[in-house]
């Protein structure tokens, strides 16, 4: 049965690894194997540290724009409940005025 621990890697190790697959010209899965870490992490870090120096897919986000992304969406589903609560509001004191 499979774990759902996924195992965390600092900020350092992560640029440390992608240095040393764009500097040896080896391939993701060697490095991969050398540092003891899946070849997936390793892809997905080399991608995004791609798209972080401009060098991604054209409309690919870099790490900046995708945290201020995340900090947005978050923000407009805060904004979204604050405004189903006031609705609620607005109709609770509509009905009691009626009375």
């Amino acid at each position: 049965m499979g774990s759902s621990y996924t195992k965390q890697y600092t900020a350092e190790f992560k640029r440390d690894a992608v240095a040393l697959l764009d500097s040896t010209g080896r391939t993701v899965t060697e490095v991969a194997r050398e540092l003891g870490v899946s070849p997936e992490p390793l892809r997905g870090w080399y991608k995004r540290a791609k798209a972080d120096r401009g060098e991604g897919r054209p409309g690919e986000l870099t790490s900046m724009e995708r945290d201020e992304l995340k900090r947005l969406r978050k923000q407009n589903a805060e904004q979204a409940r604050t405004i189903e609560v006031l609705r609620k509001a607005a109709v609770l004191f509509a009905k009691e005025s009626d009375r």
